[in-house]
């Protein structure tokens, strides 16, 4: 629930504050006026490790211990629930119990609880052109997954609770460094002397900015008590059609319009997959590199009036210099 900042300075909670998303999320909370606090089981090395967001209030608690988690959102107004399983591996055993909490916490307090969705929900039949409404089967695990964490912010909405999910495509922006375009098209901290597109550059796909994102998240942080109490929107972000647009946008950030295209390694992923849970969740997202999936951000417009935009120029130089690699 929110409160007039005036009278009384709006809280929130950051769960995964030390991830690329959540500390972007935390950054643009603090710009809107709001107060932050964050998670996390080590504060002392958190701020060490998010010297580019200051003024958090560290506290200690593990988003695996419900207690923890209710702990930390006493008197907040809102919880944003960044945190997620790395590397694809342990979803269901640590995905569900983390936001099953976070969910427990939200109820109490009466906080909004925001979950950053994705386009895992969706299959191949869902169409170009995806809006809020679409119906959601996924045909990879972390999809059913996915769904499932969905269906439970609806349930909690349905029993008193308020959520608002914000979906968007694959991350791109500073610090972003495990998301597709920081682990598989370039190499962070090195020259750029090749670029390794997930899939075929002539399929349009949906990149997320993340500065966008997070201004997007704290808009709608803003004006959450006007919104339902179960809220979804699509965050449209750079839609890239041709999918090479990514692949000039690095060209010209990096003045070489030169530097080759290489295919990814999907072959050695088969090769591995037997031997290598990592390997067969990278191939279940393969899908959405092969068929264009456009988020549609009509909902959001209506409500904000428009999209945080940044020009993709500006946001791959942006990002190639956070990454280090020269010459940024």
């Amino acid at each position: 629930m929110s409160v007039d900042p005036h009278t009384h300075p709006r809280t929130a909670l950051v769960i995964g504050a030390t991830g690329s998303l959540g500390a972007a999320v935390a950054k643009a909370l603090q710009t809107h006026g709001w107060q932050v606090r964050a998670l996390h089981r080590d504060p002392k090395m958190a701020r060490v490790h998010s010297m580019r967001v200051e003024d958090i209030e560290w506290i200690a608690g593990d988003a695996l211990n419900g207690d923890d988690v209710v702990a930390a959102a006493r008197g907040v107004d809102v919880i944003f629930h960044g945190a997620n399983p790395p590397r694809y591996l342990k979803w269901r055993a640590l995905a569900i119990p983390m936001l099953a909490n976070a969910i427990d916490a939200a109820v109490e307090s009466g906080a909004r609880l925001i979950f950053p969705g994705n386009v895992y929900n969706f299959g191949p039949d869902a169409g170009p052109l995806v809006d809020e409404r679409a119906n959601q089967k996924p045909i990879s695990r972390k999809g059913v997954i996915r769904v499932e964490m969905e269906r439970m912010l609806q349930d909690a909405a349905g029993a008193g609770g308020h959520s608002l999910i914000v979906r968007s495509g694959d991350f791109f922006g500073p610090y972003a460094t495990s998301s597709w375009f920081g682990s598989a098209m370039i190499k962070p901290g090195k020259p750029i002397r090749v670029i390794t597109p997930p899939g075929p550059v002539a399929v349009g796909h949906s990149w997320a900015y993340l500065p966008d994102l997070a201004e997007t998240i704290a808009r709608l942080a803003d004006i959450e008590a006007s919104l339902s109490p179960f809220a979804v929107f699509h965050f449209e972000g750079h839609w890239l059609e041709p999918g090479e647009e990514m692949v000039s946008a690095i060209r010209r950030a990096t003045g070489k319009p030169e530097l080759p295209i290489k295919a990814f390694p999907w072959p050695l992923l088969y090769l591995a997959a037997p031997f290598s849970t990592f390997a067969r969740e990278l191939i279940e997202m393969r899908y959405l590199w092969n068929a264009p999936l456009r988020l549609d951000n009509r909902k959001l417009l209506a409500v904000l009036g428009n999209e945080p935009h940044t020009p993709l120029d500006d946001a791959m130089a942006a990002t190639l210099a956070s990454f280090k690699c020269p010459p940024f």
